[in-house]
């Protein structure tokens, strides 16, 4: 489509000549994010500065029925932030600011802005905890986080981003200020717009306010990097710790190309892996208590015992805490330096790891492609990194697409589902009727309806383009 010369000129209104961008370098530059390599540069880049901004630019987009897309850091992975209908691309990057840090009822308020990594770090200094940590959490935003529901390492004991949502501040497709609930730890008082809100990708509001909840800082932890010979035991001993009654802070698998990958990328690692090694669990326990760490410490490998593992290593200082962490971090950027590649999120019950793991070996063999496998094993959810490496171009797209789905069918037939944390977006849209009959797409296209009658906000996401 085409904008107007009228439309720029009241968007330059609204926020400023300076902040409206119709060259082609910009438009590309936001036409991206860490989605394989599309791009759909929008018609126009707007930076806008508050709410009031935001609901004029709405407005006036609603009025006109421009497809808005609220562009955030560009760290999704599943095409979010895509201006798949070009329109206007609604970049939030001038709301970055942390409004209040309550310490007395452990809560803050951000803009949607506000890198991840900055606000656990503001609230650690005041001795406090946000636990939500993506792998990208030193890049992404607050504001994707909420609208993507992001997780993280430590998900399986402190759980994800909706989880510590209390309140939001949304601008509705009509171009109205709304919050959608209090800043309580319970509320019970009509449906929840709040969570509706939380993993709706930027669907159904423009989200400008955000009320979280945190924690009191735990000040120990312990950190383990465990190697084992064979790739399905390291699979099950995931589900085998969680039955001793130990809740790891963080339970992370890595198959032997992720470390060997990231190894290679990544100056200054000193992990020694032998040849035999298969697999790695990344297992963390946190506390405040020395000696009953100690004692999870020891139940976890009394549990690991019974598989066949070399040596743990027992990460002493916080340099070797970091660099096990950053190794795990830096998976997916070594990926994706090696290879084209496409990321699947499944995730399936922790017991049914194993099964998922040799599905997708198996599912790879018989459509012609290579898959590198992590991710938080402790919630069950496996990253899938397929390789495009010498596939010819006519495989990778016609091919892989069936693997993918034959994949997500296996996710289902465990009692998984096609995505834990990185959304649907743009590129698993077409994938939903696995999981979903056709009663339960068309209530969530109802929905969409009576928020957004006029399909502004982030159209061509979440629905199948044909069912």
């Amino acid at each position: 489509m085409q904008l107007s010369p009228e439309i720029i000129q009241k968007l330059e209104a609204i926020v400023g000549e300076q902040y409206v961008f119709t060259d082609i370098d910009t438009r590309k530059h936001y036409g991206h994010d860490e989605t394989e390599d599309y791009v759909f540069p929008p018609n126009v880049v707007v930076k806008p500065a508050c709410v009031e901004e935001i609901a004029q630019i709405i407005k006036l987009a609603n009025t006109y029925k421009i497809p808005t897309t609220p562009i955030g850091a560009r760290t999704g992975l599943s095409g979010g932030a895509l201006s798949v209908y070009q329109g206007i691309g609604l970049s939030m990057e001038r709301l970055n600011s942390i409004l209040d840090i309550d310490e007395k009822n452990l809560q803050v308020i951000v803009e949607p802005a506000v890198i991840t990594q900055v606000l656990r770090e503001a609230v650690a200094e005041k001795g406090l905890f946000y636990p939500v940590d993506p792998s990208s959490q030193g890049s992404c935003w607050i504001g994707g986080n909420v609208a993507e529901n992001s997780g993280g390492a430590r998900a399986v004991k402190y759980g994800v981003t909706k989880d510590y949502v209390l309140n939001l501040e949304v601008v509705l497709p009509n171009g109205e200020i709304i919050w959608t609930g209090a800043n309580t730890l319970k509320n019970s008082t009509g449906y929840n717009l709040t969570q509706l809100m939380v993993g709706s990708e930027g669907t159904l509001g423009v989200i400008t306010k955000i009320v979280l909840k945190v924690l009191p800082q735990n000040t120990h932890n312990i950190l383990m990097l465990v190697p084992f010979f064979q790739v399905h035991q390291a699979c099950e001993a995931v589900s085998a710790i969680f039955r001793a009654g130990i809740i790891p802070s963080a339970l992370e698998f890595m198959e032997r190309d992720a470390i060997d990958w990231t190894l290679k990328f990544v100056d200054g690692l000193n992990v020694q892996v032998k040849d035999a090694i298969q697999a790695h669990l990344l297992i963390e326990v946190d506390g405040n208590y020395p000696d009953v760490l100690m004692q999870e410490a020891e139940k976890i490998m009394e549990v690991l015992e019974s598989f066949e593992i070399d040596e743990v290593l027992f990460a002493d200082t916080e340099d070797q805490k970091k660099a096990l962490w950053k190794m795990r971090r830096s998976v997916a950027e070594a990926v994706k330096s090696n290879s084209i590649y496409k990321e699947e999120d499944t995730v399936v019950p922790r017991y049914a790891l194993p099964e998922l793991l040799q599905g997708i070996k198996k599912i790879g063999s018989e459509y012609g492609f290579k898959s590198v496998c992590y991710g938080h094993a402790g919630d069950g959810n496996l990253h899938v990194n397929i390789i495009k490496g010498d596939m010819t171009d006519e495989s990778w797209h016609t091919e892989v697409p069936k693997g993918i789905r034959k994949i997500f069918e296996l996710t289902k037939d465990l009692k998984g589902t096609l995505s834990g944390e990185h959304g649907i977006g743009y590129v698993q849209k077409n994938y939903m009727d696995i999981v979903f009959t056709r009663t339960h797409l068309e209530l969530m296209e109802s929905i969409k309806r009576v928020f957004d009658p006029n399909n502004i906000l982030n159209p061509g996401k979440i629905f199948p383009d044909e069912r």
